[in-house]
């Protein structure tokens, strides 16, 4: 009865030693595989608030009516100087040769 027993508690030992190996090699692969997890975590979250920096600008009413003003500004100013150049185009005479159509001419004074 005692070799029974003996041998019985060696074979525990024996398993469970080899358990305990696994379980060891999986705490190192689940630890490892927490760490780049962990580090693509952070790299993301890092990312998501350079994002809402970005998007959550909100522009005062201040902003908006300066930056339109200036556009309409540089609009009448554009405006202005193509009225000028236009002023300028002058079109020529509509004589032609016999038998020609008369063409259409313009020029830059």
């Amino acid at each position: 009865m005692i070799t029974i027993s003996k041998t019985t508690k060696e074979r525990d030992v024996k398993y469970k030693t080899k358990e305990a190996k696994g379980l060891d090699k999986s705490v190192v692969d689940v630890t490892s595989d927490k760490e780049g997890i962990t580090s693509e975590l952070d790299a993301v979250k890092e990312y998501l608030g350079k994002l809402d920096e970005q998007c959550h600008k909100v522009s005062t009413f201040e902003d908006r009516k300066a930056r339109r003003t200036a556009e309409i500004a540089g609009l009448k100013e554009a405006l202005k100087i193509l009225e000028g150049e236009s002023a300028l185009i002058q079109q020529s005479s509509k004589h032609a040769l016999r038998g020609k159509q008369p063409a259409v001419q313009q020029s830059i004074l």
